[in-house]
Protein backbone atom coordinates (compact mmCIF):
# COMPACT_ATOMS: atom_id res chain seq x y z
CA UNK A 1 0.00 0.00 0.00
CA UNK A 2 1.33 3.32 -0.64
CA UNK A 3 0.47 6.75 0.88
CA UNK A 4 0.32 10.08 -0.38
CA UNK A 5 0.06 12.91 1.81
CA UNK A 6 -0.05 16.80 0.27
CA UNK A 7 -1.13 19.29 2.53
CA UNK A 8 -5.13 18.21 3.49
CA UNK A 9 -4.78 15.26 1.01
CA UNK A 10 -4.40 12.13 1.79
CA UNK A 11 -4.24 9.23 -0.89
CA UNK A 12 -4.07 5.43 -0.09
CA UNK A 13 -3.23 3.38 -3.28
CA UNK A 14 -3.57 -0.47 -3.07
CA UNK A 15 -2.31 -3.68 -5.27
CA UNK A 16 -4.19 -6.47 -6.52
CA UNK A 17 -3.19 -8.42 -3.47
CA UNK A 18 -3.64 -5.45 -1.15
CA UNK A 19 -7.41 -4.69 -2.12
CA UNK A 20 -8.36 -8.53 -1.82
CA UNK A 21 -6.70 -9.15 1.60
CA UNK A 22 -8.17 -6.13 2.57
CA UNK A 23 -11.79 -7.24 1.40
CA UNK A 24 -11.42 -10.70 3.00
CA UNK A 25 -10.39 -9.43 5.94
CA UNK A 26 -11.47 -5.85 6.40
CA UNK A 27 -8.23 -4.16 7.52
CA UNK A 28 -4.90 -3.84 5.88
CA UNK A 29 -2.10 -2.36 7.23
CA UNK A 30 1.66 -0.90 6.59
CA UNK A 31 4.21 0.72 8.70
CA UNK A 32 7.37 2.72 8.59
CA UNK A 33 10.33 2.89 11.40
CA UNK A 34 12.17 6.06 11.77
CA UNK A 35 14.31 4.64 14.76
CA UNK A 36 12.73 4.94 17.80
CA UNK A 37 8.97 5.83 16.55
CA UNK A 38 6.72 3.84 13.87
CA UNK A 39 4.52 5.67 11.27
CA UNK A 40 1.57 3.22 10.80
CA UNK A 41 -1.16 3.55 8.06
CA UNK A 42 -4.23 1.63 8.33
CA UNK A 43 -7.03 0.74 5.56
CA UNK A 44 -9.93 -0.80 7.92
CA UNK A 45 -13.72 -1.15 7.03
CA UNK A 46 -16.16 0.07 9.55
CA UNK A 47 -19.67 -1.13 10.44
CA UNK A 48 -21.17 1.93 11.72
CA UNK A 49 -22.05 4.16 9.44
CA UNK A 50 -19.46 6.32 7.32
CA UNK A 51 -20.09 9.20 5.37
CA UNK A 52 -18.24 6.61 2.69
CA UNK A 53 -14.48 7.43 3.95
CA UNK A 54 -13.36 9.04 7.16
CA UNK A 55 -10.10 9.36 8.61
CA UNK A 56 -8.22 9.27 12.13
CA UNK A 57 -4.85 10.43 13.27
CA UNK A 58 -3.83 8.57 16.22
CA UNK A 59 -0.73 8.11 18.24
CA UNK A 60 1.52 8.09 14.89
CA UNK A 61 -1.49 6.31 13.00
CA UNK A 62 -3.49 7.55 9.90
CA UNK A 63 -6.21 5.21 9.66
CA UNK A 64 -8.48 5.67 6.32
CA UNK A 65 -11.67 3.85 7.13
CA UNK A 66 -14.40 2.61 4.35
CA UNK A 67 -17.59 1.58 4.80
CA UNK A 68 -17.76 -2.09 4.91
CA UNK A 69 -20.27 -2.48 2.91
CA UNK A 70 -18.27 -1.91 -0.07
CA UNK A 71 -16.18 -5.15 1.10
CA UNK A 72 -18.52 -7.79 -0.65
CA UNK A 73 -17.94 -5.86 -4.14
CA UNK A 74 -14.32 -3.70 -4.57
CA UNK A 75 -11.61 -6.59 -5.59
CA UNK A 76 -14.16 -7.91 -8.22
CA UNK A 77 -15.49 -4.73 -9.44
CA UNK A 78 -14.40 -2.30 -12.07
CA UNK A 79 -14.68 0.22 -9.81
CA UNK A 80 -11.09 2.46 -9.31
CA UNK A 81 -12.04 4.02 -5.81
CA UNK A 82 -13.54 5.91 -3.40
CA UNK A 83 -13.44 10.12 -2.72
CA UNK A 84 -14.53 12.09 0.05
CA UNK A 85 -14.18 15.20 1.76
CA UNK A 86 -14.65 16.68 5.13
CA UNK A 87 -14.89 19.63 7.17
CA UNK A 88 -12.88 19.90 10.15
CA UNK A 89 -13.15 21.81 13.23
CA UNK A 90 -10.82 24.24 11.78
CA UNK A 91 -13.66 24.91 8.90
CA UNK A 92 -10.90 23.35 6.70
CA UNK A 93 -11.34 20.09 4.73
CA UNK A 94 -9.53 17.10 4.60
CA UNK A 95 -9.54 14.94 1.28
CA UNK A 96 -9.61 11.64 0.91
CA UNK A 97 -8.83 8.82 -1.83
CA UNK A 98 -8.67 5.25 -1.90
CA UNK A 99 -7.97 3.55 -4.87
CA UNK A 100 -6.72 0.44 -7.09
CA UNK A 101 -3.06 1.15 -7.58
CA UNK A 102 -2.16 0.81 -11.26
CA UNK A 103 0.39 0.07 -13.68
CA UNK A 104 2.53 3.37 -14.38
CA UNK A 105 3.13 4.03 -18.35
CA UNK A 106 6.39 5.34 -17.70
CA UNK A 107 9.60 3.36 -17.63
CA UNK A 108 10.11 2.70 -13.44
CA UNK A 109 12.08 0.60 -11.42
CA UNK A 110 9.55 -0.10 -9.25
CA UNK A 111 8.02 -3.69 -8.86
CA UNK A 112 4.44 -3.55 -10.54
CA UNK A 113 3.93 -7.23 -10.90
CA UNK A 114 1.28 -7.00 -8.47
CA UNK A 115 -0.66 -3.35 -10.35
CA UNK A 116 -4.26 -3.47 -12.16
CA UNK A 117 -3.17 -3.30 -15.96
CA UNK A 118 -3.46 0.76 -16.85
CA UNK A 119 -6.35 1.16 -18.53
CA UNK A 120 -4.72 3.88 -20.77
CA UNK A 121 -1.99 1.03 -21.74
CA UNK A 122 -2.89 0.32 -25.50
CA UNK A 123 -1.14 -3.53 -24.92
CA UNK A 124 -4.02 -4.02 -22.58
CA UNK A 125 -6.99 -3.67 -25.31
CA UNK A 126 -7.77 -7.52 -26.22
Amino acid sequence: MKIRIKGNSIRYRLTKTEVETFCKTGVFKESTEFGTSTFTYVLRAKKTKVDLLEATYIQDTITLYLDDRELSTWAKSDRVGYSSTSVLPSGKQLSLLLEKDFACLDNTTEDQSDNYPNPKNDSNIC
